[in-house]
């Protein structure tokens, strides 16, 4: 008896959704009765082809939405219209969207208006703020609403749902996806040798990794973060700072006007993804406003402080793997200045592992959607955190 397979599209077009939608994709491709078909709407253009190149993902679609200073309307205006002529035409029998951004809200509601059976990855976070982060919270409540099947990574992102109503019946806590790309490029084995960062593997010092690239922190919440940055490199003569700067251009004038004259303080382009985890393995403290980055460190034994006064990703904190310190110069070299000089404040933070996956949520996903199908009988078991001892 030859079984058709099931087609379904997984949609993407940032550079974080294709490092969480990758291993689901190659989970999918592993499945007899499931055919996935990848649409890129190539939101972020650069970033994205990198992240495809290092998880060997060719798109079957891609929409090259991209413009230069283009609106949020724009984006997702761009985005909706082409998924909506690829599905006309592809028709599957599911689609996947990730997380929160203009791609997966506009996906999402293309899907819905087409009928098609939409599932959300990484569903049911929430900072109980619709401004912060901004757009991003609005966009995952409305993808929610679209949402036929919701993939919640954690158990709390579970209890955000089922306050707002959705059946428990198609909610399945799954772990981050993020965590299975993290282990699948450890196992990599990622080195900075050959990179512009080699010069880290000889270096007698500590590195604090920073990111930042939010809306919400352009401004003024960003001339104080580079502030706690530069007060945290005054205090302590050992640190090293590696700043890849975000691609766009209001950040990187900030960035290089406050901090490009520092000594021990590296500003450099993006790094691609694998480079990227082995500059997380090689940090001893990582500054940022990612919300990924929240999610990744814990796994590998970093502390993170985030530099947001929000977040929906409170799991890492409640695991003391995580500290909020939003963007106060003073709260920021403060939290850092404790774990630099505190050992045992430090090995408290670096020692809870990862509340957010164990490798495995891209099965739990798979297994899911096939029990939704109707395709298994009995639905996955969910994922538990268990602390380390």
């Amino acid at each position: 008896m030859v079984t058709i397979a099931l087609t379904v599209a997984v949609v993407f077009g940032t550079r974080p959704e294709a490092i969480k939608l990758a291993p689901v994709y190659e989970e999918l491709r592993s499945r007899e009765a499931l055919q996935p078909l990848l649409m890129a709407t190539g939101q972020h253009r650069e970033m994205l082809e990198q992240v495809c190149q290092v998880f060997g993902m060719e798109p079957d679609v891609s929409l090259d939405i991209m413009r230069h200073d283009q609106t949020l309307g724009e984006v997702v205006s761009r985005a909706f219209t082409g998924l909506e002529a690829a599905l006309q035409e592809s028709r599957p029998d599911a689609l996947l969207v990730q997380g929160d951004t203009a791609t997966t809200f506009a996906g999402a509601l293309t899907g819905f208006f087409g009928q098609i059976r939409v599932g959300h990855v990484e569903a049911g976070l929430r900072s109980g703020n619709r401004h912060s982060p901004f757009p991003e919270e609005v966009f995952r409540r409305m993808v929610g609403v679209a949402a036929d099947v919701h993939f919640a990574a954690t158990e709390r992102a579970k209890q955000n749902l089922l306050r707002e109503g959705v059946d428990p019946s198609v909610i399945f806590v799954t772990g981050n996806t993020v965590i299975d790309a993290l282990l699948a490029t450890l196992d990599r084995k990622p080195s900075l040798e050959g990179t512009e960062f080699e010069w880290l593997d000889d270096l007698d010092g500590r590195v604090l990794l920073v990111t930042a690239h939010r809306r919400e922190n352009l401004g003024v919440p960003l001339t104080r973060i580079c502030n706690g940055i530069a007060r945290l490199v005054e205090r302590f003569e050992d640190l090293h700072v590696v700043f890849p700067m975000h691609l766009n251009p209001k950040v990187r004038t900030a960035v290089t006007e406050l901090l490009g004259g520092l000594d021990r303080v590296r500003l450099c382009e993006p790094a691609d993804y694998v480079t990227f985890v082995g500059l997380m393995n090689r940090s001893d403290l990582i500054l940022t406003d990612s919300g990924g980055i929240q999610e990744e460190a814990p796994a590998l034994g970093v502390p993170v402080l985030v530099a947001r006064d929000t977040t929906e990703r409170p799991e890492g904190i409640d695991a003391g793997v995580v500290r909020l310190v939003g963007t106060d110069s003073d709260a920021i070299f403060e939290a850092g200045e404790e774990l630099l000089s505190n050992p045992s404040a430090y090995a408290r933070m670096a020692g809870g592992g990862s509340p957010y996956g164990d490798g495995h949520a891209s099965e739990r996903i798979c297994d899911a959607l096939e029990y939704v199908l109707e395709l298994r009988d009995a639905p996955p078991e969910e994922f538990r955190y268990q602390p380390q001892q």
